[in-house]
């Protein structure tokens, strides 16, 4: 027998390994615009943004960012978690039952403009591979309240979708990329 190292299996462990990879390889990056608009009290919008599956029930999966005025305000206002209700469709599906604040989720409101929330396929390793939404939801004081649902798919190729909303929110594109 020889010594010689054999190749094939060595390049079927490096084929094998290519292939599970994509789907830790993966970033999702939701990026949406906060309207600028023209009112006499305006107040930046909590903003909710998670991932369902694209079942009949829309499961909530993950709450990947909630931008809310948590603690106390400057004008000595209690704590904002109190009007996380308002982001109606959140709380609804699983926001009423989170320990709050969520590490590395939880943020202050955000101005008017295009905003962006990215997260490394590390974070997202347990998500199994299929087609889903990416819900972004915001509600304001004095204003409205709007939901636009973006389908994507997680663990194939890389893939994006686009809508806008009509008031609270402008647009909104998911992306997932390699």
């Amino acid at each position: 027998m020889s010594s010689r190292i054999r190749p094939l299996p060595l390049i079927i462990a490096v084929g094998a390994a290519s292939i599970a990879a994509p789907a830790l390889a993966a970033d999702l990056t939701v990026t949406l615009e906060v309207p600028t608009l023209s009112t006499a009290a305006y107040h930046r919008p909590y903003v909710a943004v998670w991932i369902e599956r694209q079942d009949t029930a829309q499961t909530a999966v993950r709450t990947i960012a909630l931008w809310y005025g948590a603690g106390a305000t400057a004008r000595g206002e209690g704590d904002g978690e109190q009007y996380l209700k308002d982001i109606r469709t959140w709380w609804r599906k699983g926001g009423r039952a989170m320990a709050l604040p969520i590490d590395g989720v939880t943020g202050p409101t955000r101005a008017p403009g295009r905003q962006t929330v990215t997260v490394s396929g590390a974070r997202l390793a347990s998500l199994p591979a299929g087609s889903y939404n990416i819900v972004v939801e915001a509600a304001r004081e004095q204003g409205g309240r709007e939901i636009v649902r973006l389908p994507f798919t997680w663990g194939g190729a890389a893939n994006s979708a686009c809508a806008a909303g009509t008031s609270e929110l402008g647009a909104v594109r998911v992306a997932v990329t390699r």
